[in-house]
């Protein structure tokens, strides 16, 4: 009799297909699971599957008194009380890597679409502007990649990738992380070094406490009136109404978001800027990430079941 897992956050079921083909899942459908399902059958449960931002707090946890692994969907697991599950000798692990790629072609995609403005040069044709050769303040030349400084913030596998892509383009790359890499990139000693450096600032560093807001309006200052923001990581990074703020008054040229504060994220102040792109959080959501992704998720499962340590733990979780 197959093994059976909780699976805690919103996921489409086609995400589950090949997981539930090695386990036997309860889907709580992103409710809260005692809403779902009984006192005993979470007494049972001895494995969840979650989203990584989705919040997991030492009192969900307790709803599950034999839970043993949390196993996070994707690289991220900042939702993940880590402190409660070490203390209820709980081990977390997550997909290092498994959407790096994907991530990162999001990254650049992102850059170049809010550099060349992409979707006001795409109004412009839909709008009939062009073929009326109405001017457009908006249309003016801009700089392109050659030489552009590109500072990323982070530097684990996506912004090791977003690092090769970049480079590719003839842009110079810098970064600044909690330490130094063994790669062929400038490193800066502080992130208002990075940024008053760059022209663009990709942000890729992993969230939590040291990183919450580290994007504020003095950094958006230093980074002037011709830089971008780019972020694929999580909305928390970023103050985002300091980011509104650096958008409307133009302290900033532009963004390309594909995380945000809240998410789903609804219409409002930001969505309704021209020089800002947005993307509904789709950085890893290609073929091969979901596949790698699963491929974590399963063994990760199969090691806990088997008693054996997860190949893919997440460190102090």
């Amino acid at each position: 009799m197959p093994e059976q897992v909780l699976v805690y956050s919103r996921f489409p079921k086609t995400l589950m297909a090949r997981i539930g083909e090695r386990f036997e899942l309860l889907d709580a459908g992103g409710k809260p699971p005692n809403e779902t399902f009984s006192a005993d059958q979470l007494a049972a449960v001895r494995a969840m599957i979650t989203a990584g931002g989705t919040p997991l707090g030492g009192d969900m946890m307790d709803m599950m008194p034999k839970l043993g692994a949390i196993v996070c969907y994707g690289t991220g697991y900042d939702g993940v009380d880590l402190v409660a599950a070490a203390k209820r000798k709980i081990t977390v692990g997550h997909s290092p890597g498994a959407n790096a790629a994907s991530v990162a072609d999001i990254a650049v995609t992102l850059m170049l679409a809010a550099t060349r403005r992409l979707l006001v040069a795409d109004n412009y044709v839909r709008s009939g502007d062009w073929a009326a050769a109405k001017p457009s303040p908006m249309m003016r030349p801009q700089p392109g990649m050659p030489g552009r400084r590109v500072g990323i913030y982070g530097m684990g596998e996506i912004g090791r990738k977003i690092a090769a892509r970049v480079a590719a383009f003839e842009s110079e790359v810098g970064y600044f992380s909690r330490s130094r890499h063994d790669v062929p990139y400038q490193y800066f000693p502080s992130l208002a070094a990075l940024a008053e450096w760059g022209s663009v600032l990709m942000i890729a560093v992993r969230a939590g406490a040291d990183t919450h807001h580290a994007v504020d309006a003095n950094i958006l200052k230093k980074l002037g009136e011709d830089g971008y923001v780019v972020n694929i990581a999580r909305g928390s990074v970023i103050d985002q109404d300091a980011l509104v703020a650096a958008l409307t008054d133009k302290t900033i040229a532009g963004a390309g978001l594909d995380v945000y504060a809240r998410e789903p994220h609804a219409p409002d102040a930001l969505t309704a800027l021209p020089n800002v792109v947005l993307s509904p959080h789709i950085g890893g959501h290609t073929l091969e990430s979901h596949v790698a992704m699963q491929d974590c998720v399963i063994a990760n499962l199969s090691a806990y079941f088997a008693g054996q340590q997860l190949p893919y733990g997440v460190k102090g979780g």
